[in-house]
């Protein structure tokens, strides 16, 4: 400790002889990380590593159970192959508990891995999840496979609604103007690096009748659309005629009526139902082909609503990419590329909706954090000078972490944010203890030179304990690399970085901005020197 105060008196003797320079170096460090900021990287969370794989394929949905059988047999064998599985546990269509609508079309694989040490040399969890998806993709074209993780994958369904870690959500009424637009949204974001598992969920595909009743040739038979409509439902679904009771119970069943299966199982046998329509000479039959326009479309499978609003999904996940850049740059080429039909509108969900709600929180919370601190400096120096003077420190140690974020290559998340405030509240407080220590020696009358160097000399093993303790206490959780410290990494590694630098920033440039704007040792002074003239 000798010797780093033999180090430390010199340095602060020069930032004080010359305190421009240092307080021009501490802007221009202050702007290179506030560009730095650009190029980090952006994200919710980091991914929790669960040390397992949750693969779910979709299959064309017009596949039967027993075809889709044999290939969900055949991914899972393939998926085992792999050396780093441990084993593969699939399931086919939807759930018992009927909480999913999934069809025959839908299989999800759960694989645990092996632990790392296992793994052949040199093989990340990413490169092993691109060789699965290259193999699946080339053994089982026309699936669409999507990779995420057991928790990771349920928590993201029940966030968003969608079976997807991120997913546009293409609000609107047209079912057929959402697939087109949707597929075209498809193309432009198969064009941004890093989205992966690309698919546009199905919303068409289901044979449907469609009639169309054409009201002026109905008229001309004196028939409503209420009559054609009533009469097809009749026909066709059916209508209650009366109830069935069973003798000694009060069990009783519907009687239903309707058509014979010959007069209602094709689109040709249905134009030809008689519709009875009041004529001259009483009730004529004519044909529903006279009234009405009898075609078999494409309809609607599946019909996606939130708050009584129709959308159609399109999912995607992010990979070897940070969360935000990829959605940015998305989200502009969309804007660009893609014109939105009238009334519609877009809703990006997943991790990305999640990132958005954190940020909003965040920009509250750290405003709210600041300006506490603000007020409860100002109540212990009773001076907006040296309320500014100790918040002064607050910038400068955010500088460490963000350097810190970018040499280490993590991605700014809201874990990251909490170290960030975390750095707050440790820098503040020794600026407290800086700026209270030079107040104290301008109160017993030392000059503002002497005071600044005096109080360097005996802050500074305070000052580099503080930082050293909170830096070694999150050292271990930086350098993790277990299952589960995927989260509390970025946290960590802001906080030591910002402790690196924090030593630097409060014993060298804090010193400076006091003889440089601290007002404290021009009223002492000025006070000193009336009381010589009264004398």
């Amino acid at each position: 400790m000798r010797k780093l105060h033999d180090l430390y008196t010199p340095a602060l003797r020069y930032a004080i002889a010359n305190k421009i320079q240092i307080f021009s170096g501490a802007l221009i460090l202050l702007a290179v990380s506030i560009l730095a900021i650009r190029s980090l990287g952006l994200e919710f969370l980091p991914k929790l590593e669960e040390g397992n794989l949750w693969i779910r394929a979709t299959m064309p949905s017009t596949i039967s159970l027993d075809e889709g059988n044999g290939y969900v047999n055949r991914m899972r064998n393939v998926i085992r192959e792999f050396p780093e599985v441990e084993t593969v546990v699939s399931q086919h269509g939807r759930p018992d508990d009927g909480t999913d609508a999934a069809g025959s079309f839908n299989a999800e694989f759960f694989a645990p891995l092996k632990p790392t040490d296992q793994w052949p040399s040199g093989v990340s969890k990413d490169e092993l999840t691109n060789k699965i998806v290259a193999r699946l993709q080339s053994e089982f074209p026309g699936v669409e496979f999507n990779f995420s993780q057991y928790l990771q994958d349920n928590v993201a369904e029940a966030v968003s609604g969608v079976k997807g870690e991120n997913s546009i959500k293409l609000f609107g009424n047209d079912l057929k103007s959402l697939f087109d637009t949707a597929n075209k949204i498809k193309a432009v974001l198969s064009t941004v690096p890093g989205i992966a598992d690309l698919a546009v969920f199905t919303s068409l595909g289901q044979p449907t009748v469609q009639i169309d009743i054409d009201r002026a040739r109905a008229a001309r038979y004196g028939l409503t659309p209420g009559d054609i409509n009533a009469t097809i439902r009749v026909a066709i679904g059916g209508d209650s005629a009366g109830d069935i009771y069973e003798p000694g119970s009060d069990r009783h069943f519907p009687i239903v009526v309707r058509l014979a299966p010959q007069f209602r199982q094709s689109a040709d046998a249905i134009q030809n139902l008689h519709i009875g329509a009041q004529g001259p000479n009483g009730i004529t039959q004519i044909p529903l082909s006279e009234v009405a326009t009898v075609r078999l479309v494409s309809g609607a499978s599946y019909i996606y609503r939130e708050r009584q609003e129709r959308y159609l999904p399109i999912k995607f996940s992010v990979r070897d990419r940070d969360l935000g850049g990829a959605i940015q740059e998305a989200q502009q080429k969309i804007v660009e590329r893609v014109p939105l039909p009238v009334g519609s509108r877009l809703e990006w969900v997943g991790e990305f909706g999640n990132l958005q709600d954190a940020i909003a929180r965040l920009t509250v919370v750290v405003s709210v954090s600041l300006g506490l601190i603000a007020l409860l400096l100002w109540i212990n120096f009773g001076s907006v000078p040296d309320t500014l003077l100790a918040m002064s420190v607050i910038p400068m140690a955010v500088v460490g972490g963000i350097f810190a974020l970018l040499l280490t290559g993590v991605p700014f998340s809201v874990s990251a944010a909490i170290g960030f405030i975390a750095l707050f509240g440790i820098s503040v407080r020794d600026g407290i203890i800086i700026l209270s220590q030079y107040n104290q020696l301008i109160e017993s009358g030392l000059d503002r030179t002497r005071a600044v160097l005096r109080t360097g000399e005996l802050q500074m093993r305070p000052v580099l304990m503080t930082c050293v303790i909170a830096g070694v206490g999150l050292l271990p959780a930086a350098l993790s690399t277990g299952i589960g410290s995927q989260v509390q990494k970025p946290l960590a590694i802001v906080v030591v970085g910002g402790m690196m630098l924090a030593p630097i920033v409060i014993l060298i440039t804090l010193p400076v901005l006091i003889a440089l704007f601290s007002r404290r040792s021009v009223k002492v002074e000025a006070g000193i020197s009336e009381a010589g003239a009264l004398t």
